[in-house]
């Protein structure tokens, strides 16, 4: 099997697990908000829960094997697979058909990913970022995720659009690492820092998804798939010598496909925010299911005043948090991808 047969197929197993694990935990999500307080710690309980961590590990593990065995402009745009894979998974959760608009973008992602796979492939990578070049990429990215993440008004796009950026740089330093595993390209104290940088824009690629979210899936969802490949793509073709084949003819297809999964993308995002309980689906973001409103009350003719009450029925059940989901990691994953960040 050649290098890019193998990135690919490990592409699409990291795929298929980050979207497992995201519907697992949207379902997990919904039971913990409808027990109410006290559900977040009783789920460190549940064998599906692990199981759906498991999942993301394992999703994150297989993205940096392949990271290892194709470019940054091959593996990264594959991250939107996450959302490909959750098409049938989350339909069957929910007991209903694929939509027509989910069909429509996963062919379209499909297509267009089928296009980039005939430019970007190529042999395994071999060059790795030296650490003075993984510095002045973290503190450039550092600089444009600060403007990005400034406060203002409207954040969810400028915040996607950062959390991206985040997930798209952790993984080109992770090839890095993967590459120099392998070579003497960096020193072990070195890899140690490029690591450290890798933490540091998972993590902070995983905060920004989770406030991009809070005002609706759709756009920003769209938008931080498409902004991870773009990021990881810029540090392969400019500092690692990755290219594309074919020529002038191969640059319109390479953009052509870009194009047309870019379009696939934003359907599916589209679809998986107004399709009922759907969950984030990409890599590195938050599992938020949709706020579920109570349905109105009938007020008691004859209430007993509260100190008559036994203590157990004068506690007010509080809805906890939303469960987080770990790079990634859809989303509905993800996709875009970081490790995972990468």
């Amino acid at each position: 099997m050649t290098a890019t047969l193998l990135a690919v197929a490990l592409s699409l197993i990291s795929a298929v697990a980050y979207a497992t694990a995201a519907v697992a935990q949207e379902r997990l999500a919904a039971r913990t908000a409808a027990q109410g307080h006290g559900g977040g710690l009783r789920l460190l309980a549940n064998s599906a829960w692990w199981a759906a961590v498991g999942l993301n590990a394992g999703g994150a593990l297989l993205h940096v094997a392949a990271l290892r065995y194709g470019t940054l402009t091959l593996v990264q745009p594959l991250g939107a697979l996450t959302l490909v894979a959750a098409v049938p998974l989350g339909a069957h959760r929910a007991g209903r058909r694929v939509a027509r608009r989910e069909w429509q973008g996963t062919v379209l992602t499909l297509a267009g990913l089928a296009a980039l796979l005939l430019t970007a492939s190529g042999p395994a990578p071999d060059d790795a970022l030296s650490l003075t070049e993984a510095l002045l990429v973290a503190g450039a990215t550092s600089t444009l995720l600060a403007l990005l993440a400034r406060p203002g008004g409207r954040p969810g796009l400028r915040h996607a659009t950062a959390s991206g950026l985040a997930s798209g740089i952790a993984s080109a330093l992770t090839q890095t690492l993967t590459v120099s595993a392998g070579g003497p390209h960096l020193p072990l104290w070195q890899a140690g820092i490029v690591a450290l940088l890798v933490a540091a824009f998972a993590a902070g690629g995983l905060l920004l998804a989770q406030t991009a979210y809070r005002g609706g899936l759709g756009a920003p969802l769209a938008v931080l798939t498409l902004a991870n490949p773009v990021a990881a793509a810029v540090v392969g073709l400019s500092l690692l010598g990755e290219h594309l084949r074919g020529g002038a003819p191969g640059l319109g297809l390479t953009l052509g496909g870009a194009l047309v999964a870019a379009w696939g993308v934003v359907l599916l995002s589209r679809a998986s925010a107004r399709q009922p309980g759907a969950s984030t689906v990409v890599r590195g973001s938050a599992s938020v299911p949709p706020p579920q409103e109570a349905p109105p009350r009938e007020p008691d003719p004859d209430p007993l005043p509260v100190e008559t009450l036994p203590l157990a029925l004068r506690t007010v059940p509080v809805p906890p948090p939303g469960l987080p989901h770990p790079a990634d990691g859809p989303a509905h994953a993800h996709g875009g991808r970081g490790p995972r960040a990468a």
